[in-house]
């Protein structure tokens, strides 16, 4: 009897929970800064350590968590970054010195939640999808930006009406109640329930897990080979430079700078917000993009345009929110994410079963530039007065990351044309 719905779809829909879930404690620190100063004292500073830590455990750990999915499994490794994420937002209540902080929220949630970055979404449509691979990915791209939108409000009440660690509580118990969903449903390949990904063959040779060899040098060993190739560079590069113009300087900074011009802090927070919510469907449409056209032209598409948004930016501050604005907020928030799907898509195309670990590198890179421009986007604030320079610097980025997207070889060029050389 054929089957109604691929089981594809099921292991899709228990990994968009699983996302929204991890994504819970991501948008508390911005909630959680003002009652932690008023509680302990510590300054921004301290309570920055430990968002820093997190970021970057964020970005690092998931080539590794790439690796150890391939090892041990998907389900295993999701299961246990939902209880490490868990662990650190309940033992926050318990804490009382500045470094049980960091402990906490940088070294706890930032494995749990990199664990369940990117790189695995790469990982799970890899393996379970070759119809509709691009959809999935902004599907399942979209669940932590709908996760952060879902629960950032409801902290924010939660925390004025009931206190900060009722808040926190309520986010390690919604990460818990996810885990016997993912044990139950969640799988790891195709083959342990029969079947083959969607849309594939059984001759396709979809990748599948149980890899030999410790994660750690599957992982190390993914960004030796990859690091050969010109393509992998180009990405990094291109990824890196996305992470500037997104986290690190839109996500950071885009609420001080309208403040300088007059701007509510309410009111740019609301615009940020819109973000978030036209991001969803941005990256969606771009999934769907992905699957019918060259990732290499959406990505110097998606690149310019933001480039030249920021270019412009500036231009569109003041008091109020112009009309002028809103077109900016919602064009930015349809490309917040749109690169993702085309760059997985990229990673997989040019290394093959590596794919999903080397993309895993290739984030690391996008969380690298989000901490570069974080910080650099103060210092020219610090320095000059002014973010205009900021947005200039990275409008101008953002058409070199056009360029490196298009210089992207596809896979055999190189090797075709040097075989067509005369001896």
């Amino acid at each position: 009897m054929t089957r109604r719905l691929h089981p594809a779809w099921s292991v899709a829909a228990v990994a968009f929970v699983a996302l929204i879930g991890a994504a819970g404690f991501r948008s508390a620190p911005g909630v959680l800064i003002e009652p932690l100063q008023d509680e302990f004292g510590w300054s921004t500073a301290t309570i920055g350590a430990a968002v820093s830590v997190n970021l970057v455990l964020f970005g690092l750990t998931a080539p590794f968590a790439a690796a150890l999915m391939e090892r041990f499994g998907i389900r295993k490794v999701t299961a246990f970054a939902l209880l490490m994420i868990s662990l650190g937002s309940g033992l926050t209540v318990f804490m009382r010195q500045s470094w049980q902080l960091i402990v906490c929220w940088g070294v706890l949630v930032g494995l749990g939640a990199g664990s369940m970055a990117l790189a695995f979404v790469a990982t799970v449509t890899s393996r379970w999808f070759v119809k509709h691979r691009g959809v999935v990915t902004g599907i399942l791209t979209a669940a932590s930006a709908t996760g952060q939108l879902i629960f950032l409000t409801f902290i924010a009440s939660l925390t004025q009406a009931q206190g900060w660690r009722i808040a926190t509580l309520v986010i390690s118990a919604t990460a818990l109640l996810v885990v016997p969903l993912v044990l139950w449903r969640l799988r790891d390949d195709p083959a342990d329930l029969g079947v083959t990904a969607l849309g594939a063959e059984a001759a396709d040779g979809v990748p599948t897990g149980g890899s030999g060899g410790g994660a750690a040098r599957r992982a190390l060993t993914a960004l030796r080979d990859a690091s050969r190739s010109g393509a992998f560079w180009l990405l990094v590069g291109g990824f890196a430079i996305c992470g500037m113009t997104t986290n690190g300087l839109i996500g950071t900074h885009f609420i001080p700078a309208a403040h300088d011009h007059g701007m509510p802090i309410t009111t740019a927070a609301n615009l940020l917000a819109l973000v978030g919510l036209f991001d969803i469907v941005g990256t969606v449409l771009s999934g769907w993009l992905t699957d019918r056209f060259d990732s290499r032209v959406l990505l110097g598409a998606y690149y310019l345009l933001r480039g030249l948004s920021l270019l412009i930016l500036p231009g569109f501050f003041g008091a109020q929110a112009h009309p002028s604005m809103l077109v900016f907020i919602i064009f930015y928030g349809l490309d917040w994410v749109a690169t993702v799907p085309p760059t997985i898509a990229l990673c997989r195309e040019q290394f093959g079963v590596s794919g999903p670990i080397v993309f895993g590198w290739v984030f690391a890179s996008h969380q690298i530039g989000a901490a570069v421009a974080a910080f650099g986007a103060g210092a020219v604030r610090d320095s000059l007065g002014s973010y205009n320079a900021a947005f200039y610097v990275a409008g101008a980025l953002s058409v070199g990351a056009a360029g490196l997207s298009m210089a992207i070889r596809r896979p055999g060029t190189v090797r075709q044309w040097r075989v067509a050389l005369p001896a």
